[in-house]
Parts: structure tokens; sequence; C-alpha cells
């Protein structure tokens, strides 16, 4: 579970020539868990309300993953004044007949035996997520942003790493059909946390990107 902090050297970085409003969204880090399940739209919803809160308009949204899912909704709101996207979480994959009958194993399973099939299926991450928080996951994971990121007007950067597992550079290529004026970067050598691997190199892409917007 990520929180804030991998963005410490960013945040400081950054801090130095302009505002910087960092979260932790809910259910996350610091934050207190959501009294509901959430999905991407009740998280947009959710950091939208507190921008508000802190006086914060018309930002200019990093996300990574996850937080660019958010993100993308956000911008599809027209709450955004401009999206820099890291390895961009959103685009659900064909299910494969391996995954339908993996869904149907952990179903029967679950009514045989429930604490082996806590146990055993899913991923570590959701393995680690409280009961509610399992529930988000399984909405958002679920959710397609393609027709979402559709209605996007605002300018747009994709960075993915060419190495990624978690979220392959093929989702930026989607990504960019859907945004066609979006721009896309594809970085050899990085994995998923491309920011953590060249931090020189983003803090360096994403200023140009600010100047620009």
């Amino acid at each position: 579970m990520a929180n804030k902090e991998c963005f410490l050297r960013q945040i400081r970085y950054f801090s130095a020539f302009c505002r910087v409003t960092a979260l932790d969204f809910a259910g996350f880090g610091g934050s207190d868990a959501p009294k509901t399940a959430f999905s991407v739209a009740d998280y947009a919803d959710w950091t939208r309300a507190v921008l508000d809160l802190v006086g914060v308009r018309e930002p200019v949204l990093v996300g990574h993953s996850f937080g660019a899912r958010v993100a993308i909704e956000m911008a599809a709101a027209g709450a955004a004044k401009a999206l820099f996207l890291v390895g961009a979480a959103g685009i659900v994959p064909k299910r494969t007949l391996s995954y339908h009958l993996r869904v149907r194993a952990y179903r029967l399973c679950k009514k045989i035996a429930p604490r082996y099939a806590k146990r055993h299926f899913g991923s570590e991450e959701y393995r680690k997520l409280s009961p509610l928080m399992q529930e988000s996951y399984k909405k958002i994971v679920n959710t397609d942003l393609r027709d979402t990121a559709r209605r996007i007007r605002c300018p747009v950067k994709l960075v993915y790493g060419a190495e990624d597992k978690e979220t392959p550079a093929r989702y930026g290529k989607l990504y960019r059909e859907a945004m066609p004026h979006a721009e896309l970067c594809v970085w050899e050598g990085c994995g998923h946390f491309l920011f953590l691997e060249q931090p020189l190199r983003f803090e360096l892409a994403l200023e140009q990107f600010l100047s620009q917007v």
C-alpha cells in the first residue's frame, strides 16, 4: 500500500517554486478508511472535496498507478488544469479462460473452505486489505476508464516504464487512443516506480510539463 511519502523527494523539489498538495487517499497511509466501499468516482469526489477545503483550484494533477485513475476521473469532470500520469492504471484487460476458471475455483473454495480461500486466492496486496477496502479494491480494479478518458480536454502527459509489469506500457497506448491529444513517453529500463528509479529525469520531465501548461 503506497502513501505520499513515496513522492517525498519530488514534494521537496517542487515545493521550492510552486505549491504542492500531497494527499493520502482515504484508507491509505495516514488517512482514515472510508465509511463505505469507495469506487474510483468516489475517490475523485473525495479528492476534489479535500482540494476545495484547502483552497486548491484547477490543479495540475500528478498521479501514479491508482492515483492516475483518480486524476483521470477528476479531469473528465473538468476538475483539473492538466494531468501528468505515471504508470496509469484503469485499463481492464480482456478476461481469459484461465481467469474465469480461477474465479470459479475461488467461489467454490470460498463456500467449502473460506479460510483457505482467503489465504490463497487474490494478490498479496488484496489479502492485506481490510474487508471494507477489499470491496473498494474490487470496484476499482473492475472499472475500465477508457470511456471516461475520452471526455478529458486538458493537456495530458502519459509516462510508462518499458519494464513495468503492473501497468504495462501497452496501457499507455490504449489511453492515447482514447485521448489522441495526449503525449505518451515510454522510458526504457524502468519499471512501475520510475520516479524512484530515475528521480532526476522524472523531476525534469515534470518541470518541463509544468512550464508548458
